[in-house]
């Protein structure tokens, strides 16, 4: 069992990264919400990107890139651990 007596000197920083995403996810959601209260109907995030211009792709790309991180870093963590459960299961 872990000691509780002392806090952690730093954070994960997988427990930053989760947190960062339900705070992007919270934030879009509540954004959402507000536009759909005040105009009725949600708006279009496309239109939106496309005003930006050429700086649209870059956007994208850099949206991309991280939902491709997420999922690297969620399956790496996913086969980490079922190693883990293989590896504690053959040897008992």
């Amino acid at each position: 069992m872990k000691h509780l007596k002392r806090a952690p000197a730093d954070w994960p920083m997988g427990n930053i990264l989760w947190f960062a995403v339900l705070i992007w996810f919270s934030s879009s959601l509540l954004s959402q919400s507000a536009y759909m209260a005040i105009h009725g109907l949600p708006y279009d995030a496309v239109a939106m990107l496309e005003t930006l211009g050429p700086a649209y792709y870059v956007i994208v790309g850099l949206e991309l890139a991280m939902w491709g991180g997420l999922l690297f870093m969620g399956w790496t963590k996913l086969s980490r651990a079922r190693r883990g459960d293989n590896l504690a299961a053959s040897t008992a």
